[in-house]
């Protein structure tokens, strides 16, 4: 079943430029996802095309006006709106990651907001009823980008996206840990040298490397995600060995 994007923007094809190639580009084609792009400046208040103006109190740029956003949204979430998922790209929003990534991936119909400007009427935002989506703590021109990342996130875990299941489940995150490191030939490169467990066969032998791998590599570089990942005692063990052996 493809899953429906409809991305709210006034720079639409942004997105679509990101997202036309490579995975997203054939799961396109092949029809797993649909990307419907919606122009809010179509829904201006004036013939002069106005969607936005100043800022009530002052300051600086432009604000996003309720009622462009507001029909352009309807016009892709109907009057009932029940079996749609609204999704605002802001700063202020909880920080998107494979878990929402994993969830997103099980709807038929997403809509996401990209603001520009100095952001969106609060007003909108409110009576839609949209989740607040961030990428990080960072601030960029319009949300075309970040939606172009969302999707693209979400779409690997679409079925028949990627060649099998496999393929996403052992990536970074998947299971709240990093991916272990990634070799390919040739053997040996200036000196550094492929694991040779790799060339074993030994496929008991070959997992655990791998998995060794993976929680060298979020100690060194993401010791956060160790607070609410608990791993197994055997993998400790091995990684007391591993150093054990080192420093012999």
């Amino acid at each position: 079943m493809a899953i429906r994007f409809s991305i709210l923007s006034l720079f639409p094809e942004q997105v679509k430029d990101a997202l036309d190639h490579s995975i997203t580009g054939r799961a396109m084609k092949e029809q797993l996802i649909e990307l419907d792009l919606v122009q809010i400046r179509d829904f201006a208040i004036n013939a002069y095309g106005q969607v936005d103006d100043r800022p009530y109190g002052g300051g600086r740029g432009m604000v996003m006006m309720c009622e462009p956003v507001y029909n352009a949204w309807r016009s892709v979430a109907g009057e009932d709106n029940q079996d749609v998922r609204t999704l605002f790209l802001t700063p202020h929003g909880q920080v998107f990651d494979q878990q929402m990534a994993q969830s997103l991936s099980k709807e038929e119909h997403i809509v996401l907001i990209a603001g520009h400007y100095e952001g969106v009427d609060r007003r909108v935002i409110d009576a839609i009823g949209c989740e607040e989506v961030s990428l990080g703590d960072f601030v960029m021109t319009g949300g075309e980008l970040a939606v172009a990342v969302m999707i693209d996130a979400i779409s690997r875990m679409v079925p028949g996206v990627l060649p099998d299941e496999e393929a996403w489940q052992n990536e970074s995150f998947s299971e709240g840990l990093l991916e272990w490191p990634q070799y390919t030939k040739p053997r040996e490169w200036r000196g550094r040298k492929v694991p040779s467990v790799l060339f074993s066969g030994h496929a008991k032998n070959i997992e655990q490397e791998r998995r060794l791998g993976q929680l060298i590599e979020t100690l060194k570089k993401r010791p956060d995600l160790l607070k609410d990942h608990p791993v197994e005692t055997e993998l400790w063990e091995a990684l007391a060995k591993r150093l054990s052996d080192c420093e012999d």
